[in-house]
């Protein structure tokens, strides 16, 4: 059963409201609207990049009926806080989960990550914790956000490393989704994060060639007001 029908058979619809992340997965919000619900938007947690416990609890109001927790990359929601706050305040919580990987494909992935987190300069490595199984290997560019994290990108390719920015664009800035609000993390990783390969599938010296290429650039370096990358 899919998430606005769950929404539905828990009896959310017209006038409540479903507090989810801006963070990718424009689908969460979609199915509160078909619910006949409002999504709200909650801030994420800069490690996990789910819904921070502490952001939701503050987007609750009188109207919230329920809340959409989502695993982000291979890292799980914080469950236990927002239920917590689910039960404090009568909220439903729903999870909205990614398709789970066979356990060697997993186990490869790890590897894999492993690899890039002993090896990679220049940017900021995924935090492993929590049972991480790398659906995608996401670090931060750090320099000056979106500009940087672009260039980066680019250069990388140009090396011959498939890499993608992860969500190109959060929710609450999508046309028929526009709202007014506050989620500087969410932002902020929007403009900072790039998924790297990681799939089981890569050889060694395909994982040595995107350490190499992400190396060769150095991280951005600031010259005057404009960073640029070092060759």
């Amino acid at each position: 059963m899919g998430t606005a029908a769950l929404l539905r058979a828990a009896g959310v619809g017209i006038g409540d409201e479903v507090v989810v992340p801006a963070f990718g997965n424009v689908e969460v919000a979609e199915a509160a609207v078909q619910a006949g619900a409002l999504p709200v938007f909650a801030d994420i947690d800069p490690v996990t990049y789910c819904l921070d416990p502490a952001a939701v609890d503050a987007a609750v109001t009188p109207r919230t009926a329920a809340v959409v927790a989502v695993h982000r990359f291979g890292r799980s929601a914080d469950l236990a806080g927002l239920h917590g706050i689910g039960r404090r305040h009568g909220l439903l919580v729903l999870e909205h989960g990614e398709s789970e990987a066979p356990y060697e494909e997993r186990a490869r992935r790890r590897e894999h990550a492993a690899y890039l987190d002993a090896r990679l300069r220049g940017v900021r490595t995924p935090d492993g914790g929590d049972g991480h199984s790398y659906q995608q290997y996401v670090v931060r560019v750090p320099g000056n956000g979106r500009p940087d994290r672009d260039a980066f990108a680019r250069a990388v390719r140009a090396r011959g490393v498939d890499c993608r920015v992860p969500v190109k664009t959060p929710v609450h800035r999508l046309p028929e989704f526009r709202r007014c609000v506050s989620l500087p993390e969410t932002e902020r990783a929007a403009g900072e994060t790039l998924a790297l390969p990681v799939d089981a599938s890569l050889t060694r010296r395909e994982m040595q060639r995107i350490v190499s290429a992400c190396n060769a650039l150095g991280g951005p370096v600031a010259v005057g007001s404009t960073a640029v990358f070092g060759v």
